[in-house]
């Protein structure tokens, strides 16, 4: 099995190339799944049902989201009618929407987990080592899915890297997401889980993490607060392929992906 996870969409740039890049980096990898984190679609933050339902719709098979999964007022009401678009799974259990979710592809079925780190970050989430596990065990186990990638939205790259280690075996890939900069570390650990500490993002390339460099600036410079809007293009395609052995769920290969689309 062939699996493309993509990095954080940021803003229109990031849609539109990600809608361009979807059939090519299917056709060229001959993906069974696309799966992509969605956190920062609308205009830098969240995503609406719209958007994700036009994600659907342009090819997408499963949308992973982060901390700003409930910028996006008119998302909570609608979660729980599309099961393929992710919370992360460790917020409050009451919340709406799920965290899992398993999907049919050509060779086989597919687990998708979204977890939301706790240093560094807002939301309160529960704890994505204990739960992380016990939802990996239950796909294993109760619902006979070999093939599990789990995406890390999380800010510290010492609790990516610990949670790859802790899930290594258990999963087929660790995938991390939130800081928007591909890490140079796509590697198969040891238990056969393929990690990558993030996996970038799907935004404007000549940009402060999608954002419009100048307001950066200033605001870095004059130390005052700025509005920061979605830069403009080029954008940047970011993730990676893996390949999973699908009678044993660990995976034999991870490919960086890294693709540049002009307006």
């Amino acid at each position: 099995m062939r699996v493309i996870f993509l990095g954080d969409v940021v803003g229109e740039p990031g849609r539109l190339a990600l809608y361009r890049a979807v059939p090519e980096l299917r056709a060229e990898f001959g993906a069974d799944a696309i799966v992509v984190n969605g956190e920062n679609a609308a205009g830098g933050k969240g995503i609406t049902p719209k958007i994700a339902r036009e994600f659907l719709e342009k090819g997408v098979d499963v949308v992973t989201l982060g901390d700003h999964v409930w910028d996006q007022s008119d998302l909570a009401l609608w979660l729980d009618t599309e099961p393929r678009v992710l919370r992360p799974l460790n917020l409050q259990c009451d919340n709406p929407g799920s965290g899992r979710v398993i999907i049919d592809t050509p060779s086989g079925r597919l687990g998708v987990i979204c977890l939301h780190g706790r240093t560094f970050m807002r939301n309160g989430a529960g704890n994505p080592f204990t739960q992380g596990k016990e939802e990996a065990t239950t796909l294993h186990h109760e619902d006979g899915v070999k093939a599990i990638l789990v995406d890390i939205h999380a800010e510290a790259t010492s609790e990516k890297v610990a949670l790859g280690y802790h899930l290594d075996g258990c999963v087929s890939a660790v995938l991390g997401t939130h800081t928007h900069v591909q890490t140079a570390d796509a590697r198969i650990l040891p238990g056969g889980t393929a990690y990558m500490t993030d996996a970038g993002m799907c935004g404007p390339y000549n940009s402060v993490i999608g954002r419009d460099t100048e307001p950066v600036l200033m605001s870095y410079v004059s130390c005052m607060p700025y509005k920061l809007p979605v830069g403009g293009w080029p954008a940047i395609v970011s993730g990676a392929c893996i390949t999973i052995d699908t009678e044993t769920g660990k995976a034999t290969e991870i490919i960086p992906i890294n693709r540049i689309y002009e307006k």
